[in-house]
């Protein structure tokens, strides 16, 4: 684990933190801003985890102040929640763009190019995922978006399994999304030491013969 920063003297917090920057519309500078404190909690949840990051720690990996933080999110929970937000939303976007996946070579560059897009999701939110994962997302709605993008996400592959005539009961989308979300957690955390490319091959063909049953010479 890293050693913790050293103290240092804060900036005073608003006694009535600015309006949530989702509520309002921002300038190009401030959308600026926003985006590098989201992108800097990003990296600050991947090495510290939610648990132990601080407001502190993002505002250094931002470079910026205290209360530039506090003119956008009420504290770090309010900035988890915006992050849960947008990778709900490009987990949805993965769920409507996967196309049919017929029997033959089609069907598995169209599973690989689908879980290129869900692996390469994955690392960018992946602490966002698992903090949703270990309900750490107080919000409701916020929560209720990534049990929906990861629903949507089952019901397309089952969707393409019922289209391509392969078995798509409960139990089978369920020990598909355990395979493809476990595969991601350990390539994004270095626990899998494999080459994503590698990975993908061996998810599509995994997928494509074992799932929608097409066969090796596909």
């Amino acid at each position: 684990m890293a050693a913790p920063y050293p103290p240092r003297k804060r900036s005073p917090r608003p006694a009535s933190p600015g309006t949530p920057a989702q509520a309002r519309e921002l300038r190009a500078q401030g959308r600026k801003t926003m985006r590098k404190l989201l992108d800097a909690a990003m990296r600050v949840f991947a090495e510290r985890g939610f648990h132990a990051a601080r407001v502190d720690d993002i505002v250094r990996a931002a470079r910026t102040s205290h209360g530039t933080f506090y003119l956008y999110f009420a504290n770090k929970e309010d900035l988890l929640r915006a992050l849960a937000v947008e990778c709900a939303h490009e987990m949805d976007a993965l769920a409507v763009g996967l196309g049919a996946v017929p029997r033959d070579a089609r069907g598995a560059a169209e599973l690989r190019r689908f879980f290129d897009g869900f692996l390469t999701t994955y690392g960018r939110y992946g602490p966002v995922i698992r903090a949703w994962m270990e309900g750490h997302v107080a919000d409701r709605d916020a929560t209720a978006l990534g049990v929906r993008a990861f629903t949507d996400i089952a019901s397309a592959l089952a969707n393409r399994l019922d289209e391509a005539g392969a078995p798509a009961d409960r139990a089978t989308i369920s020990a598909l999304m355990a395979m493809l979300e476990r595969s991601a957690y350990f390539l994004v955390s270095r626990q899998l030491e494999v080459d994503a490319d590698e990975l993908l091959d061996s998810l599509t063909t995994l997928v494509h013969r074992g799932f929608f049953g097409a066969s090796v010479a596909a």
